[in-house]
């Protein structure tokens, strides 16, 4: 924030936030006030509460993902053992009773 000019000229993307904490800060006795316009400033710059909460979401979808292909792998495992076991009609692990 040394000129307070973008990459391109203009205003840079942070510098409402930036206005915000100064302001904050040239206001108050007491710095630790401005603690909320600090942390809006550093996302704006570095964005590691957005990254964050992507790897979440991205962790949440892999662990749903592969909790449904383990469900799907076990539903084909016991429909490849026969077409008759996969119906229903013989009861897998069971004896048999005759009458």
């Amino acid at each position: 924030m040394a000129s307070g000019f973008g990459y391109h000229g203009g205003v840079p993307r942070c510098f409402a936030y930036w206005q915000e904490f100064s302001k904050c800060y040239a206001q108050t006795d007491v710095p630790s006030q401005c603690t909320a316009q600090a942390d809006d400033y550093l996302e704006c710059l570095h964005h590691t509460k957005e990254i964050a909460r992507a790897k979440t979401v991205k962790n949440e979808f892999i662990r749903k993902a592969e909790h449904q292909a383990h469900d799907r792998r076990k539903a084909a495992d016991i429909l490849a053992d026969g077409v008759i076991v996969g119906v229903g009609l013989i009861q897998r692990g069971e004896a048999t009773h005759s009458k």
